[in-house]
């Protein structure tokens, strides 16, 4: 059996720079997040090829490459190469699609894997939620060698959720949306095994006793290349949070950064490109006017 490990609504593809602040010293783990500043490069680009784009992950085989999933249609990987091109497709044998809403790249037996999460529920009624795993292809149009099927329930009912986490550890977390209960933390067991049903376990409180406001939903989330940082996004802002505070249940924000100034319609997905670089992805508005692309940069 493998470990497995865990980490991931239109068209929008947004790059942002954040000049991480990584620290090494205990003193500087806790010293006071700076203000963020933001550059916008360059000018926005409509993005047309995927209309229902809903979560994004960065490839660890390929630099460059991102993995994205649409949240309805046919069970597809879309790859893209750094500008939103789309550079090729993978269908997951065996897979389903009732709701893709998140999408993670992280370790497995055999390097690296795509993890999808099929963790949509918009009316809190699902029995279970699905997660897919496959090894990730070199090859952008790749057949993947076989897709590790794990499903799991929560302990508390069901919830939404949009964020799929896999940590450098091999962690696979959920991070619940906030719109059918209040924003949580959930692991999926070490020990779950492909083809069981298992049940989540908590991770800490819930980040407030009831449900978020609208915009402060969380619909995607990334970690860091290093493994240093977490981050979440709501549909205006990316929220940064250190990985072991976060992963031990503390919701304490070392920094927030605003990307209103970038008019998405509706954000979606969020991935690191690398340890300064963040794509997002979003809806653009409806399928004939297609998605954005745009780019910042931020220093926090």
């Amino acid at each position: 059996m493998v470990r497995p490990s865990i980490s991931s609504a239109s068209n929008a593809i947004m790059t942002i720079v954040f000049l991480l602040p990584i620290t090494s010293t205990a003193e500087e783990h806790h010293a006071p997040p700076k203000a963020p500043t933001c550059t916008a490069v360059g000018t926005l680009v409509r993005l047309p090829e995927l209309p229902e784009a809903s979560g994004i992950a960065a490839s660890k085989r390929s630099p460059g490459r991102f993995w994205a999933v649409n949240d309805t249609g046919d069970p597809v990987l879309v790859a893209l190469d750094s500008t939103g091109t789309v550079i090729g497709r993978v269908r997951v044998p065996g897979a389903k699609l009732e709701d893709w809403e998140a999408v993670a790249v992280g370790p497995c037996s055999g390097g690296s894997c795509i993890y999808i999460g099929d963790i949509g529920d918009n009316h809190a009624h699902r029995r279970y939620i699905t997660i897919y795993r496959i090894p990730e292809p070199a090859d952008p149009s790749g057949v993947p060698e076989h897709t590790d099927v794990f499903r799991a329930r929560y302990p508390d009912g069901p919830n939404d959720a949009e964020t799929l986490l896999v940590t450098p550890a091999g962690e696979v977390v959920i991070v619940t949306k906030g719109d059918t209960g209040p924003v949580g933390l959930y692991r999926l067991p070490s020990n779950a095994r492909t083809g069981d049903t298992v049940t989540l376990q908590p991770i800490g409180k819930p980040r407030d006793t009831r449900k978020a406001r609208a915009d402060e939903r969380i619909t995607d989330g990334a970690v860091s290349p290093s493994g240093a940082w977490v981050a979440l996004r709501t549909n205006t802002a990316i929220l940064l949070y250190r990985v072991d505070d976060l992963m031990s249940g503390d919701w304490r924000e070392a920094s927030r950064v605003s990307v209103r100034a970038l008019d998405e319609p509706q954000g979606e997905g969020v991935a690191f490109g690398d340890e300064t670089s963040v794509v997002l992805v979003g809806e653009g508005g409806g399928r004939s006017r297609g998605g954005t692309f745009g780019r910042l940069r931020c220093t926090l």
